[in-house]
């Protein structure tokens, strides 16, 4: 199957069924996408940061991880990654990050505005948008104060991630609006499933 290209600075949404594979493409290398997913017969079942870095013991998740939802249920497994460096601590980028962080008088809506606007026909609240799984997002921590800093994907033209969807979703998927995640360049995202 092709892939379908996500352009810069926007999103979308759509249905993964249980047993189908997503994969998440970089195609010009240094690009980050944010992905959140939704039990398709629960909404009020989502993806979750804290349950899945906790389970893991580990804060980068790659192959043979599991991604849990809020209710402990495994929602996607990752079967296969060519970066291996992705974040799951940060919550999409929106008009408050760029008038907080950026200082933008006129902001973007961001990963987090695109999230709501594509999720609205499935009925998900602005409020229901969890902290997404970063595709590519390299977030460097120092270990002995927790000070963080993004840094730029470590992503090359065409690397990937593959998932396989444990439960029937919806998901949401963006190619980021944040300069500081993208090496300060806005590409686009492809996406794949199978």
């Amino acid at each position: 199957m092709t892939a379908t290209t996500i352009p810069p600075r926007s999103g979308t949404a759509f249905r993964l069924a249980k047993g189908e594979t997503l994969t998440v493409i970089d195609p010009q290398g240094e690009q980050v996408a944010d992905l959140v997913v939704f039990n398709a017969a629960d909404i009020h079942e989502a993806i979750s940061s804290g349950r899945s870095l906790d389970y893991a013991s580990k804060l980068y998740l790659t192959t043979g991880d599991l991604i849990y939802s809020n209710r402990s249920n495994v929602m996607l497994s990752i079967v296969e990654d060519t970066v291996g460096r992705h974040d799951f601590l940060l919550t999409p980028c929106s008009r408050d990050t760029f008038r907080i962080i950026y200082h933008d008088e006129n902001p973007h809506q961001g990963c987090f505005g695109n999230l709501e606007a594509a999720l609205a026909p499935y009925h998900i609240a602005s409020d229901a948008i969890p902290v997404a799984f970063n595709c590519f997002m390299n977030v460097v921590i120092q270990p002995a104060t927790g000070v963080f800093t993004v840094e730029a994907p470590l992503s090359r033209a065409g690397d990937y991630v593959r998932f396989r969807a444990e439960m029937d979703l919806i998901v949401g998927l963006t190619a980021c609006s944040a300069l500081q995640s993208n090496n300060y360049a806005f590409k686009p995202i492809e996406y794949r499933i199978d």
